[in-house]
């Protein structure tokens, strides 16, 4: 039976056989039988790794070590918080932090800023719940994910790419429609990182979305 440790665009942490091409690292998390306890974080420095780094190996969920969580993509990773690791990743930091940046008009932030500001952005304080935020459709750049109003009939969580909106799953992205024109949606992605993506960050995507993504194996040792 697979680990409870994929990550869903919603902050959901669920069992899931399909493989990530992502790893992510919010502190520890389960217990010693290999099940998640009662907290969804431990540090503010939600990461999102490769898969591959400098030939390390971990075994998953060890006694006394980060919970590795999985993710389909980047953009899932995103949207449940998290930023690149400013050490498996560091280019990819440096650009989301530089996106950042450009997009508040502030001077660089610390690792330390960052997260503190992402920390607000995603999770609720009380409700420990994910933030959402209701925006123009029209207003928000790819890799986005919305989930649309219940009129529409179209349940799930949707990413905005190459002007559409694909469906996620699990393992991939298996239905897409065309980006709706006018109207608001509720924003999965939390706000810091869609100003991140407005300025020019952008995520990697599955494969599914007819795009090529870089494969990894193996795992890093930890995150930044």
């Amino acid at each position: 039976m697979p680990l409870q440790n994929r990550v869903t665009p919603e902050g959901a942490i669920i069992g899931a056989a399909a493989r990530g091409r992502f790893m992510g690292n919010r502190g520890r998390l389960h217990t010693p039988d290999q099940t998640l306890g009662t907290s969804r974080w431990t540090t503010r420095a939600w990461v999102t790794c490769r898969l591959s780094f400098r030939g390390r190996r971990r075994t998953l969920m060890a006694p006394g070590r980060y919970t590795e969580l999985f993710f389909l993509d980047e953009a899932v990773a995103l949207a449940a918080g998290h930023r690149p690791c400013g050490e498996c990743r560091r280019d990819a930091y440096r650009a989301f932090r530089d996106a950042w940046t450009a997009a508040t008009g502030g001077t660089d932030a610390t690792i330390q800023q960052l997260d503190g500001q992402m920390h607000a952005s995603r999770v609720e304080p009380r409700s420990r719940q994910q933030v959402r935020h209701r925006r123009s459709i029209d207003d928000l750049p790819d890799g986005v994910f919305v989930a649309l109003p219940e009129r529409s009939g179209m349940k799930g969580a949707w990413l905005l790419w190459a002007d559409r909106l694909h469906l996620y799953a699990p393992d991939g992205y298996h239905a897409s429609v065309n980006r709706p024109r006018g109207g608001t949606v509720d924003v999965l992605t939390p706000s810091v990182t869609v100003a991140a993506l407005a300025a020019g960050y952008r995520p990697e995507v599955h494969p599914s979305l007819g795009l090529p993504a870089a494969g990894d194996r193996g795992l890093c040792n930890r995150g930044r």
